[in-house]
């Protein structure tokens, strides 16, 4: 056992490096394409010399391509993969948390809550009290959609799961509702509202790479905290509170931390649907459900998926399409399917 047990662990940790190293190679190749076409090799040398000061690195290049790479392309692409990463963490928590793998970091309406706060700084032209203005708006509308949903599926119990996803679906209806009013009455600044919901990484700046950065690195600090009591969680509220997990605590912690972290990605980003329900599914049949090695893969594979995503729109495709658009395409029959083999699941079970 202890032997099978080294082996699983060395495999592990080869699948680590791995995605790490292919999801640095995606960043490298990505940078280099678009308009300007710039090789991988040019990449390096501007971002080495970036890193270093040593601007003899640039010697021979043109100068248009420095300021291609590290103030265009950079932010957006590092964006891409730290919010593609994000959003899948948040997904393997939401996952775990209510055990339905068709959950999402969409689950509890943060989404739309974030949209509606969006939908009103873009209706009151809020954008000229700054460039975080929609931003913060965005966060806001999602932390008290948080907020109310807690509310809404708690009682004398504790939090079921089955609350927390009817609260979701409800208040998630109202606010998309709310949405469709404020388009309504929008006027002239409908086509901006439509363009943020669809989602897209356009015109991100470095601001927003650390912004995302600082809350996901610190958001998959707890969840690691917690790994152990989240797979315990697993086995049932009970069985989990006789090993010594505070359910309610930790669940409170989890749920609050993942929905934050979903906040502070469609801030940036706008609604990009499926990426966190993908990705957890794709790992846990590479990595097992063991969220210690399911949530480090789920970051890389997330980071990887989503940036790979975003290039396609912006370098492949003659006219670049909103990225929330292209995951809903990719996103949506793969939630049929999984839909679909649960319900045969059931199926075969009763039979």
């Amino acid at each position: 056992m202890k032997k099978e047990e080294k082996r699983n662990r060395r495999g592990w940790r080869l699948q680590i490096v791995l995605l790490a190293l292919l999801l640095m190679a995606v960043i490298i190749v990505s940078t280099g394409m678009g308009y300007i076409a710039i090789s991988p090799a040019h990449v390096l040398r501007i971002i080495a010399a970036k890193l270093s000061g040593a601007d003899g690195l640039l010697k021979g290049m043109d100068e248009v391509w420095p300021v291609v790479v590290t103030d265009v392309r950079l932010p957006r692409i590092l964006t891409a993969a730290v919010v593609g990463g994000g959003l899948s963490l948040a997904g393997c928590i939401f996952q775990g948390i209510l055990l339905n793998p068709l959950a999402d970091p969409y689950t509890l309406g943060v989404s739309a809550g974030a949209a509606f706060g969006a939908a009103v700084a873009l209706l009151l032209n809020l954008g000229t009290l700054g460039s975080y203005s929609i931003p913060l708006f965005a966060f806001v509308g999602a932390a008290l959609t948080l907020v109310f949903v807690i509310f809404l599926s708690s009682s004398g119990g504790g939090i079921s799961s089955n609350n927390l996803i009817l609260s979701g679906i409800i208040v998630a209806s109202i606010l998309s509702a709310g949405i469709s009013f404020l388009k309504y009455i929008a006027d002239e600044q409908v086509a901006v509202i439509i363009f943020w919901l669809m989602g897209s990484f356009a015109s991100r700046t470095w601001g927003d790479v650390g912004m995302v950065l600082i809350f996901a690195l610190l958001s998959f600090g707890v969840f690691l905290l917690y790994a152990r009591d989240l797979n315990l969680l697993a086995m049932g509220d009970r069985t989990a509170a006789s090993l010594g997990v505070n359910t309610r605590r930790t669940t409170l912690i989890l749920l609050v931390t993942a929905s934050l972290l979903t906040a502070v990605c469609v801030s940036v980003s706008g609604i990009i649907g499926f990426v966190g329900l993908l990705v957890p599914h794709m790992m846990r049949s590479l990595c097992g459900p063991d969220n210690r090695r399911l949530l480090p893969a789920s970051l890389l594979a997330g980071g990887i998926l989503l940036l790979c995503a975003d290039t396609l729109t912006r370098a492949v495709l003659p006219h670049e399409i909103p990225i929330g658009v292209l995951t809903a395409l990719i996103g949506g029959p793969f939630f049929c399917y999984i839909f679909r083999r649960r319900q045969m699941g059931k199926m075969t079970v009763r039979s």
